[in-house]
């Protein structure tokens, strides 16, 4: 649960820091005093984008950090584990600073993060329910979502989007596949043309390297002839060869060796030259023995290296290029014909289409089963919220298939008992709207596990015994999770468990919002104020008392905490 929130330089907030406990804490205030901003601030800090003019006026920058609780969070815990942004055991912080440029800064304990992290790991702390969520309630979008979070069918949602996806992308392909099918056989048949052309010289391509080197050698082989000859002849020669002339050198340093053994290293140096002399020779003449004039292979590698040339010039690709661009054409063969498999298009098409048909009836079942139990609750709740004969009910709208499913989410109400349901947008007036999104919004809220619940002036357009009702409805949800309410009420601020009381203070160059938490006898005066106006009479302290004494909720409070 949410434990501290501290601001600082934050549109009329000079610094603020205030603690919260579990239960119902009510926030009132006069109009303009700055109830909704301490709503405003917690949702910068849980992600919301930041509109400019939120520093206060001659500040640098804005600073907004919560503290949270996360006993029994374990998904939060995992949340935080899994983006190696643990903090503290059971403790998580986030903060937000805002500077007057309008750049913003998040950090989620102590780590620089992304505003999408930031909300998503909001999104699992705190739910907040703003003035206006009636409207909302008024669009088939926002009902459709509603009901999917009861049933807890995100996953079949998810599901079956992603299928509509693919079932689009299918369709597409197929339509495209038919509209180019004339520039895309255009297409093939350059490359079949290409490919055929170059088919051939594969080979060659593959080994060009050493065809050269052979057309080297038999273009030149009547000199390699030649002058192979004359190196074995000057080295076999009786009487002048090397080898001959080395053979007595040999001798004659060896004669020397017997009178003086200083020669030895000389004399191995010349054994050494003969004997690598003699291995030249004999490789010299395997090398003249295969040396033979053969026209016919010459011609044959003048006219195979001239169409490698050839087809190198016409697709204007270096030797090298044309063997690995080969590649390619064979790879863009494949995707056309992959492409051109109409048939193949078609079937994908059609099983694309039945998984999203599968997924979207798994998703309706799941919603027509959980419609039921949302209705008959929002009903029972309706009746606290006295509106005691209405009824509430879900119905479904058979549609075209769309990326939500294969129906519309309609949510109908009928407020006596005499009339038949209707559409929500067409029969609740606005006082009527008002309460039974409350009931809807707290019927949700109870399910989910989301640890903090934010109600932000959601009680706008009633009062009397209904805000009496209403209060007791958010009384009980503080049982079960904790609970702030921004109210004007005070039948609802009644059923408080602890109560906050915000205020605006004008000095002599700046005006800020001040946060003071009410003990008893203050709670009395700020009841009474807000049921008689700023004259307080005995008669509305009187009132003010039975009124927190009726609610059952006129505990100690804790040591007020004030801004500055």
């Amino acid at each position: 649960m949410l434990q501290r929130l501290s601001i600082r330089n934050f549109i009329l907030v000079d610094s603020l820091d205030i603690d919260f406990q579990s239960g119902l804490t009510v926030l009132t205030g006069e109009t303009g005093a700055g109830k909704s901003i301490l709503v405003d601030a917690l949702s910068l800090v849980l992600g919301d984008r930041a509109e400019s003019g939120v520093v206060r006026t001659g500040a640098k920058k804005a600073e907004i950090s919560a503290e949270f609780e996360l006993g029994g969070l374990d998904e939060v815990e995992a949340w935080l584990h899994e983006h190696g942004l643990e903090g503290d055991p059971g403790q998580c912080l986030l903060r937000r600073v805002l500077e007057d440029e309008g750049r913003s800064r998040a950090f989620i304990n102590g780590s620089p993060v992304t505003l999408t992290q930031m909300r998503e790991l909001g999104e699992q702390l705190v739910d907040i329910h703003g003035q206006h969520a009636h409207h909302a309630l008024l669009k088939s979008a926002v009902q459709r979502e509603l009901l999917d979070e009861f049933a807890e069918a995100q996953a079949e949602s998810m599901a079956t989007n992603q299928s509509w996806l693919g079932w689009q992308a299918a369709r597409k392909r197929l339509n495209a596949a038919r509209e180019e099918a004339s520039t895309r056989l255009l297409e093939k048949e350059g490359l079949e043309a290409a490919l055929a052309e170059v088919a051939p010289l594969l080979e060659d391509l593959r080994n060009w390297d050493e065809m050269q080197s052979e057309h080297q050698r038999q273009a030149h082989m009547s000199t390699l002839i030649e002058t192979g000859a004359q190196v074995l002849a000057g080295l076999e020669d009786e009487e002048e060869g090397v080898l001959r002339r080395l053979a007595n050198l040999h001798s004659l340093l060896r004669d020397m060796l017997e009178k003086d053994t200083s020669l030895f290293d000389e004399q191995a140096l010349i054994d050494a030259a003969l004997s690598n002399l003699e291995e030249a020779r004999h490789g010299l003449r395997r090398y003249a023995d295969r040396l033979s004039m053969d026209p016919g292979r010459l011609a044959e590698l003048d006219r195979r290296m001239a169409e490698v040339h050839r087809v190198s010039r016409k697709h204007r690709l270096s030797i090298p290029e044309l063997l690995e661009r080969q590649v390619g054409w064979k790879m863009r063969m494949d995707e056309l014909a992959a492409d051109q498999d109409i048939e193949a298009l078609e079937a994908e098409l059609e099983n694309t289409e039945k998984s999203y048909r599968a997924n979207a009836q798994l998703l309706s079942e799941k919603r027509k089963r959980a419609a039921q139990n949302l209705a008959e609750t929002v009903t029972r709740t309706m009746a606290e919220l006295a509106l005691g004969d209405g009824r509430f009910e879900v119905q479904f709208v058979a549609c075209q298939p769309q990326s939500f499913g294969m129906e519309e989410v309609v949510f109908f109400v009928a407020s006596h008992a005499s009339l038949s349901p209707g559409p929500l947008d067409k029969v609740a007036s606005g006082g009527e709207l008002s309460r039974i999104s409350l009931a809807i919004q707290t019927v949700l809220s109870s399910e989910a596990g989301v640890p903090t619940l934010i109600f932000d002036e959601v009680d706008v357009g009633i009062g009397g015994g209904v805000a009496e009702a209403v209060g007791r409805r958010l009384a009980l949800l503080g049982d079960k999770r904790q609970v702030l309410v921004v109210t004007h009420l005070p039948q609802v601020a009644a059923h408080g468990r602890h109560h906050l009381r915000v205020s605006k203070l004008s000095g002599a160059d700046k005006v800020i919002s001040q946060l003071v938490r009410l003990d008893d006898e203050e709670r009395v005066l700020e009841i009474a104020r807000m049921l008689g106006g700023q004259e307080i009479t005995e008669t509305t302290r009187k009132h003010a008392r039975e009124m927190l004494a009726g609610a059952g909720r006129n505990k100690p409070a804790r040591d007020r905490q004030k801004s500055a």
